[in-house]
Order: structure tokens, then sequence, then C-alpha cells
């Protein structure tokens, strides 16, 4: 059974075990997927509202792009642990062998590729919800705050993923591509996440 198609009890009881997967690259994807799914939620309670009928076309093609970066966010929580395999696998190697540091040079690299990509959805996650929290409804403005706190924590919890998997890497070249693409990620949308979660705020406070 794939992980994602466990309920939640079986996933996070799966989680707290000393399983080497799911783990922080599977769980950031999931929350991610929550916090998009929220900004869609936003778009339902939009749509069909005559408040908000010179946005509703907008607010639909939103929502066609949330759900497809959902689906693809469910993806990543396998796909993580299928990438993070090889990985707990090569820490298993004896120190001793020759082939222990190519197996895992490449292991790490592979172990890099998802919680980047999650990363990366999690940028297009909050550019979705920022329009939606400009142009939604007001009353669901607070789904729009939500969504974005959770996908800012995820792209920061994926971006840890990144960091300790690029500092075992020997080739220096590729970490620090990598870790140049997370730290502009990071940069950009943790300043969005907040920016979001402060204008939501303000707006329910009045």
């Amino acid at each position: 059974m794939r992980l994602i198609d466990r309920t939640a009890a079986d996933f996070t009881a799966e989680l707290a075990s000393p399983a080497p997967v799911p783990g922080g690259g599977g769980a950031s994807a999931l929350a991610a997927a929550i916090g998009i799914a929220l900004g869609d939620m936003v778009g339902e309670l939009t749509v069909g509202k005559k408040k908000y009928a010179d946005v509703e076309e907008e607010i639909k093609d939103l929502m066609a792009r949330a759900q497809q970066l959902r689906e693809r966010l469910l993806g990543f929580v396998d796909a993580d642990a299928e990438a993070f395999a090889p990985l707990a696998k090569a820490y298993g190697i004896p120190k001793d062998d020759p082939d222990r540091d190519a197996v895992m040079e490449s292991a790490l690299k592979v172990a890099c590729s998802v919680p980047m990509d999650i990363m990366r959805a999690c940028g297009e996650a909050l550019d979705i919800i920022a329009e939606f929290a400009a142009k939604g409804s007001r009353l669901a403005i607070s789904d729009a705050g939500c969504g974005a706190v959770l996908c800012k924590a995820a792209m920061q919890a994926a971006s840890l993923n990144v960091y300790i998997n690029t500092k075992s890497m020997k080739d220096r070249d590729c970490a620090a591509e990598l870790e140049a693409e997370a730290n502009a990620l990071l940069d950009k949308y943790t300043a969005m996440g907040e920016e979001i979660f402060g204008a939501v705020l303000d707006r329910i406070r009045g």
C-alpha cells in the first residue's frame, strides 16, 4: 500500500516509528498538499458568488492549478521514500568497501531530488495562495492564511532534507548548486508566506 493511501493515524504512527521512511520529506509534501488544498477551498467558496463575478474566471484557473499541484505533492510523499531508500541502504555499506563512496555519492544526490521538487512545488503553491488570498471570498480568507503557513513551513522543512544531504556530498559543485537554489527559494517564499499571513491577519482583525 502506498504511504499516501494510509489513514492519517497509520501514517503518523509510521512517522513516529524508527522506520527510515516516511520521514521529513514525505511529511513536508503532505503538509504542502494540505496547504494548497486549503487554497483551493477558498476558490470553491468564491466561484458562483455574484460579489466575485469579475474574478471568477481567474479563480477557476487558480483552482485548476491548485488541484494539479495537490496531486503532484501527494505523489512526492511516496517518491521521497523511494528516493531515500538507496541512501538508507548505502549507510549500511562497510566503510572499508572500496565502492562505498561512489554509492553514497549517487544516493545522496538521489535523496536530494525529491525534497528539491517539494521546495519548488511549495513555491508554486504560495504563488497560487497569494492570489486566492487577494481575490477570493473574504469569508474564507483564514483558510488562505492557513494554507500559506503550511506551505511556508513545508518548504522550510523540505530544505532541511536537502541541506543534510548536500553537507555530505563530495561533489561540492553539485552541492553548491543545490544549496544556491534552496537558498533562493527560501529567501523568496519565506518572506511571501509571512506576508500572506500578515495580510490575512490584518484583514481578520480589521
